[in-house]
């Protein structure tokens, strides 16, 4: 299918980018997972609780349990003596019922006896050598005691839908009952790097080539993400091929492109996608990063990111992880040590250096400088025509 320019939209605003890329993505699949499998997984839905935590009220140490009345006048000079009449310990509490004058050897976790509500630690305790009685060097305390549900409650929610399952959070789900979880499918993101003067780590480099970087560092990104990489490798600069390797793309929700999208006369996969594909947007109202193009290939979404490594990574930032984390961007507000300037009419995101509580720029903001984004600590965004002077606070995008 031939398109006009008209077709599909040019310099679009960052705004705007990010809502298609998030609409050219399928409406995720919910899919069920036993726990060990769930680590870094996104919940599908809310996760209520099907049992109580605590099941039981429990002591939270090891000591006595009691009656607290029968405790308040214990001291170091004048200890309170009861009488041992059993122990209660985890998997196996204590039968009977604690009178007045008697209590309960008891141990972390375990049920408290009825008749008690205050636990007095092993540490103020002194037991006789027949271990019928003891005496407390200090009261009892109800401070102890973990009561029937405090942690929460069957149909308590644990964990809202779109929660990230980090290795506490999964604890917290199998304490509340579950064995399976559900979680959203895994994006499966082709990814595929372009242009003749790109060579695989480990060759010779001639004068004008570069190692292909983009696709290691895009990798890295994906995986981070919780993607699912279809690794299609590197494709020269030539349409037929760039055609045949997108056409033999099976089973992805996303293709990603570096290199090939921008104004020159070998910038292939802009030609590709404008000629005999479809394009939603070709350009963004942003530096680094302007040449993005965002389209589709016989149904399948392809974003094309610029081949400057520094462009493709930060556009990855701004528009894919989003997408396909259901998270906005991670951002706070820092004191600017330095000026940031402009980059005209489009929204800029430098790369920033912290010094003590302030952000500074990065010397060097070439989108060739690879290095800037290994050193920098976050991205500072500077909107169209408003420059930032030293003192005044700007809106920062976290990269660690």
């Amino acid at each position: 299918m031939t398109h006009a320019s008209s077709d599909f939209a040019r310099f679009v605003s960052l705004e705007e980018a990010q809502a298609a890329v998030r609409s050219a993505l399928p409406q995720p699949a919910t899919e069920w997972v036993a726990p060990e499998a769930a680590f870094g997984r996104r919940l599908a839905q809310a996760l209520p609780a099907q049992v109580a935590h605590p099941s039981a009220t429990e002591s939270s140490l090891d000591g006595i349990a009691a009656r607290e009345a029968d405790t308040l006048a214990a001291a170091a000079g004048s200890p309170v003596t009861l009488q041992v009449v059993g122990e209660s310990r985890a998997g196996e509490p204590y039968a009977g019922e604690v009178n007045a004058g008697e209590c309960v050897r008891i141990y972390t976790g375990a049920p408290l006896p009825p008749g008690t509500d205050a636990i007095c630690p092993v540490e103020q305790l002194e037991f006789a050598s027949d271990g019928g009685s003891v005496r407390l060097l200090t009261p009892a305390r109800p401070q102890d005691v973990r009561h029937f549900g405090d942690d929460f409650a069957p149909g308590d929610e644990l964990l809202p839908a779109g929660a990230r399952l980090t290795p506490a959070r999964v604890a917290l789900a199998v304490a509340g009952g579950h064995d399976r979880l559900p979680v959203l499918r895994r994006w499966r993101v082709a990814l595929l790097s372009t242009g003749d003067e790109v060579r695989a780590p480990g060759t010779a480099l001639k004068p004008g080539e570069v190692y292909d970087s983009n696709r290691y560092g895009l990798h890295g990104l994906l995986l981070e993400c919780g993607a699912e990489v279809l690794d299609l490798g590197h494709a020269p600069d030539d349409v037929d091929e760039l055609a045949a390797r997108l056409s033999a793309v099976g089973g992805a929700d996303l293709l990603l492109t570096s290199g090939g999208v921008s104004m020159g006369r070998y910038d292939f996969m802009r030609d590709l996608l404008i000629e005999r594909g479809e394009v939603t947007f070709w350009k963004i109202r942003l530096r680094p990063g302007g040449p993005t193009l965002l389209g589709r290939w016989n149904g399948l979404s392809v974003l094309g990111l610029p081949g400057n490594p520094v462009s493709s990574l930060v556009v990855f930032e701004l528009l894919v992880r989003p997408a396909l984390t259901g998270q906005g961007l991670r951002v706070t507000r820092l004191r600017a040590g330095a000026p940031f300037g402009t980059a005209g009419q489009k929204t800029a995101f430098w790369r920033g250096e912290l010094r003590g509580s302030e952000v500074v720029p990065y010397p060097k903001q070439s989108s060739g400088v690879l290095r800037s984004l290994s050193d920098a600590r976050v991205l500072v965004r500077v909107g169209p025509g408003q420059p930032v002077a030293a003192g005044d606070e700007v809106e920062v995008l976290w990269l660690d």
